[in-house]
């Protein structure tokens, strides 16, 4: 059985497809040269008042990015970033930090970790302790997005506790050529997620049984109270490779990337090679003729089929249409075949999935169902993780999926998207469209990707083709050409919201010109940044005072269960250390400051 229809079943609420957004009585006016439909013409002039131009950022100015720590923390904060730089330091961190566990002990090396990493990255061990950090940040003008931040693998996986076999079949498993790469990519190794086999894991959520995801699940519940308890406006952060077998999600997005391929070479067959995803339009009569011409289904079925979906009326169907297919249509056993455009082979969509594996399916959308309806009743924002790229075309899909039922009225589900992935200008802008047809908010956070290493160690040992640009400028690129996208879109809508996760300040300063050369305000709360806690001070703070929506990323949890999680951002941002020579330099002149000063013990330096 495939379980498609549970996907459906949680979305039978969402808009119809292909209905336009549109405001009552308003006109709408003419779609923009970046291909974009019409649009809702929004609030005239004079309807409200115009805000003031918020004020200035200056992010050179110590005293003013570092007036919220006291002079200890400054120290600290030179110990700690100081040590980052270091590669040696960086490289070994694990063994490192076990060493220390077992020579000083369990209690004075926590004691430790307080004073120093644990300290500067991780906000306290429960909802309780967190509280007074967060309430300090709140009077600068900074928020929080909360992260239980307990992880389980810092080495080996334990005993008996060994990925779960793949659900793939055995005819699939005999494909060759560019279709095996492509399986290798979407594939459960035994590598994928651990450290192990020379592959490091940014984050790993072994599944032991559904016992085990119900956990997870109460876990984030937790943490979204949390987040209600301790702020307003706040975020939560959840992973969906907690909620379910991974091996889900992996068949679930070679079967996205599959159907999308399919298309995207039916396009380039029809002349269409070089355009963007949303700029293809298959044209029904050469579509008709090619599903004939490979045996998936004669000109009077596909026209049946075409029709009984309102598809094709236009004489073309673009790939949001096309994926449409990819949920409705899958009950008709003739359409889970797909040919290798190379091979011209007929080859099966979906593998298949015994009824057990179904009911887990269902039970992973009940819980991610929970979750949302939970951050819905609290006012708790839900922010959904990005992971490694073989995950992440399903991650993205039931995330849109939550977000069209219950992004309705406001933001509440934002996805993530990783700029540092070739697609991802793709992916941005056919989702963008999607919420556009279906009258939903769109709702963001930008991120360059924090997997790059292992993402490229995997694709070299695996044999596929990496999914990563090829540089650091091309990531700069593809970000804010990504954020230039949303940007617009929110000039010309008010369904969209994204958050610019960045600590690159001239991406800051890029998104700030953008908002003032758009007339985007502040205080309409639609563009907000985040950083991690512990980093790049002297950008949160000086745009939380300036008035813009700023968040830091906000882990917490007991000291030993969160060593995995410093362990992976020590390795995750070390480039990023090595050169926050900056940061370092304010920290430095600000308690360089105050000891002229003679206020480096005063509580109001």
């Amino acid at each position: 059985m495939v379980p498609r229809s549970a996907v459906r079943a949680l979305c039978a609420t969402a808009a119809p497809r292909g209905a336009p957004r549109s405001v009552p009585g308003a006109t709408p006016p003419p779609a923009t040269g970046r291909g974009r439909g019409p649009r809702s013409s929004g609030p005239g002039p004079g309807s409200r008042p115009v805000p003031p131009p918020p004020p200035a950022v200056d992010f050179g100015d110590p005293r003013e990015a570092f007036r919220s720590k006291s002079s200890a923390e400054l120290l600290r904060g030179l110990l700690v970033l100081g040590l980052c730089a270091v590669e040696p330091l960086v490289e070994h961190n694990r063994e490192l930090l076990q060493l220390g566990r077992r020579v000083l002990g369990r209690a004075l090396f926590e004691r430790l970790m307080k004073m120093t990493f644990y300290g500067q990255f991780v906000a306290g061990e429960d909802q309780e302790a967190i509280k007074p950090l967060i309430r300090r940040n709140r009077a600068f003008g900074v928020g929080a997005v909360l992260d239980y931040s307990v992880e389980e693998d810092l080495g080996p996986a334990p005993a008996g506790r060994q990925p779960q076999p793949s659900c793939t079949s055995a005819a699939e498993k005999e494909r060759g050529g560019a279709e095996q790469r492509e399986k290798k990519q979407h594939h459960a190794h035994r590598a994928s997620g651990s450290h192990r086999n020379g592959v490091a894991s940014p984050r790993t959520y072994f599944y032991a049984d559904e016992a085990k995801c119900d956990q997870h699940m109460e876990t984030f519940l937790r943490c979204i109270d949390a987040s209600s308890g301790s702020s307003e406006d706040g975020f939560s952060a959840i992973k969906l490779t907690a909620l379910a077998r991974p091996q889900f999600l992996l068949q679930f997005s070679e079967v996205l990337v599959k159907w999308r391929r399919f298309f995207h070479q039916m396009a380039v067959e029809q002349g269409q090679g070089g355009r963007t995803a949303l700029e293809m339009k298959l044209e029904v009569e050469k579509l008709q003729e090619a599903l004939a011409n490979l045996g998936i289904a004669t000109k009077a079925e596909s026209q049946h089929w075409l029709t009984g979906e309102n598809l094709g009326a236009s004489g073309t169907v673009d790939l949001l249409a096309w994926n449409s297919l990819i949920d409705s249509r899958t009950k008709l056993s003739k359409l889970l075949l797909i040919p290798n455009m190379k091979t011209r082979q007929l080859e099966p969509l979906f593998s298949h999935f015994t009824e057990e594996e179904d009911q887990q399916m269902k039970r992973m959308l009940q819980r991610m169902d929970i979750l949302a309806k939970r951050a819905t009743e609290t006012g708790v924002r839900l922010m959904v993780d990005a992971e490694q790229s073989y995950f992440q075309p399903a991650i993205s899909h039931l995330t849109l999926e939550m977000q069209r039922r219950f992004n309705k009225e406001r933001a509440i589900i934002f996805n993530t998207y990783q700029c540092y992935l070739k697609e991802a200008y793709n992916n941005v802008t056919v989702d963008v469209e999607l919420s556009r047809r279906e009258g939903w908010h769109f709702s963001t956070k930008l991120v360059r990707g924090a997997y790059m290493e292992q993402e490229r160690e995997r694709a070299a040992k695996f044999g596929y083709e990496d999914p990563i640009n090829p540089t650091y400028e091309k990531t700069n690129e593809m970000y804010h050409r990504c954020l230039d996208y949303i940007l617009e879109e929110i000039k010309h809508s008010q369904k969209a919201s994204v958050m610019v996760a960045s600590h690159n300040e001239d991406t800051i300063k890029f998104t700030l010109r953008r908002m003032m050369e758009l007339g985007i305000h502040p205080s309409e709360k639609k563009v907000c940044f985040g950083q991690l806690l512990g980093m790049c001070d002297q950008i949160t703070f000086p745009l939380g005072q300036a008035g813009f929506p700023v968040y830091k990323y906000v882990p917490y949890g007991p000291v030993d269960e969160v060593l995995p999680y410093l362990s992976r951002r020590a390795q995750e941002n070390r480039g990023f250390m090595q050169r926050a020579n900056q940061e370092r330099d304010l920290l430095w002149r600000e308690f360089k400051r105050r000891l002229f000063a003679g206020t480096i013990f005063s509580p109001n330096p």
